[in-house]
């Protein structure tokens, strides 16, 4: 079995529109392998196809759809909806097969393919190994008569869909009337649906970001600009903001005073509402290394357990599945509820949150925020060719700051999987000390990053 994956990364496979490796070409060779490798028995095999408002999405959508045409596989085409949607769709529709066409937080310029099972989950490492693998091999021969070719369609009533399953996530009885809420939806994939949800159940609505035009996606907006929402919140006087990333399965959330609350405020708040409801299962949550030593504090002291995975929604899914637990997320924003989801929903999580401020009847800003976290700083070093976390230079500056912290925090060093950088993250009770560790580790790796590509030049 193949054990090395090329193209894709933490979030299927992500980069520059219409160049290497994000062009046609490969969208058509990825629609041909997947539709191949997802061929079991003699049915007639479906995809559902979906995408954000990214111009390019113009480009890979039709080559995505000419692959699986070719593979055999009728093509079913949802246009713009939040990537949970999709593996909704996939699983309702009885479908072998979703296709999420989203760089998610990304510009405009980027676009991304995410590839969702029969079940709704994101694929495994070693399945997406294997589909690269048929990718380089020889596809022809494998693929289907003229007589067998697949057909594409629309399905009209997709979003209808998602809304009702979104409207039916919140609690019975319970009516968002009287609440102003801002939502922006990062004139990306929600822009429509988010909206919608909240108005049918009842509040004033304030949309921001739902004027998508091909180019505007994440730009000064959504959960990477939440400082556009936060002030859209304090100018209408709401009670909440809600700010969405390009594919809505994210969230950042500001108080009325147009506070931010990240995603380990947002988990720990449903993880301890749904525990004293009785609904937390296996007695804890899953959330990243990244989340601040704060929550995973906070939630030992209401008896549940952190239990840590590697960046990135599906492997939080993954250690969800192993431990029976119904809900995790990261930092970043990634809600993952899987008593009504498969992956990463910031509507649905959204949802949770105002249920209890309905319940509760307190302002968010009293209600939301359950600790103090420790001081945290990340910083991002953007590199050109070979990775310099190799350099012997910049592991002693790793191990200079890791015994600096030694007792009273934690340094974390990672690779993006989605970009060239490399991410220094570290947190403790000294914020001075935190601040000053990071600052030399990434001066180190600086430094190593235009050494390589001066020698490059």
């Amino acid at each position: 079995m193949p054990s090395k994956r090329r193209l894709f990364g933490t979030d299927g496979i992500r980069g520059k529109a219409n160049a290497d490796p994000m062009t046609a070409g490969m969208a058509l060779r990825l629609g041909q392998a997947a539709g191949l490798w997802f061929t079991r028995g003699v049915h007639r095999h479906r995809v559902v196809i979906g995408k954000d408002t990214r111009l390019s999405g113009y480009m890979i959508e039709p080559a995505l759809t000419a692959g699986f045409v070719g593979a055999g596989m009728n093509v079913v085409l949802v246009g713009p909806l939040p990537t949970p949607a999709i593996a909704l769709l996939t699983r309702s529709l009885r479908a072998d097969l979703g296709v999420m066409i989203s760089a998610s937080h990304n510009p405009f310029e980027d676009n991304g393919i995410k590839l969702f099972g029969p079940d709704g989950y994101k694929l495994s490492d070693e399945a997406e190994a294997e589909i690269e693998a048929m990718m380089d091999s020889n596809l022809a021969p494998h693929l289907v008569t003229p007589a067998k070719l697949g057909r594409a369609s629309r399905l009209e009533d997709a979003a209808g869909r998602y809304i009702e399953a979104a409207k039916a996530s919140f609690p019975r009885g319970l009516r968002l009337g009287g609440l102003k809420i801002v939502v922006d939806c990062a004139n990306g994939a929600a822009y429509r649906v988010a909206p919608t949800v909240l108005w049918e159940l009842g509040a004033e609505v304030v949309p921001i970001g739902v004027s998508p035009d091909g180019f505007n996606i994440n730009r000064d907006c959504g959960s990477t600009m939440p400082e556009f929402m936060c002030g859209e919140v304090k100018r209408h006087e709401a009670h909440l903001g809600i700010a969405l990333d390009g594919d809505a399965d994210r969230l950042i959330l500001s108080d009325e005073h147009g506070t931010i609350i990240d995603g380990d405020q947002i988990l720990a708040l449903i993880a301890s509402s749904w525990n004293q409801a009785g609904r937390l299962a296996a007695g804890g949550v899953a959330a990243t290394v990244m989340s601040n030593l704060g929550l995973e504090r906070f939630l030992a002291g209401q008896g549940i357990a952190l239990h840590r995975t590697q960046v990135g929604d599906r492997y939080v899914m993954e250690r969800m599945r192993e431990l029976g637990l119904n809900v995790g997320g990261e930092q970043s924003g990634h809600m993952i509820l899987s008593d009504y989801a498969t992956t990463g929903d910031g509507l649905l999580a959204a949802l949770q949150v105002l249920a209890v401020l309905v319940e509760d009847g307190r302002p968010a800003s009293e209600v939301i925020r359950l600790f103090d976290p420790l001081p945290q700083v990340l910083k991002n070093v953007r590199y050109a060719g070979r990775s310099p976390l190799g350099a012997a230079r910049v592991k002693r500056a790793i191990e200079a700051a890791e015994a600096a912290l030694a007792g009273t925090g934690r340094l974390l060093i990672r690779k993006s999987g989605t970009e060239p950088l490399v991410r220094v993250m570290a947190e403790g009770e000294d914020d001075a000390l935190v601040a000053r560790v990071v600052d030399a580790v990434c001066a180190e790796i600086r430094a190593v990053a235009a050494e390589t590509a001066q020698a490059a030049d």
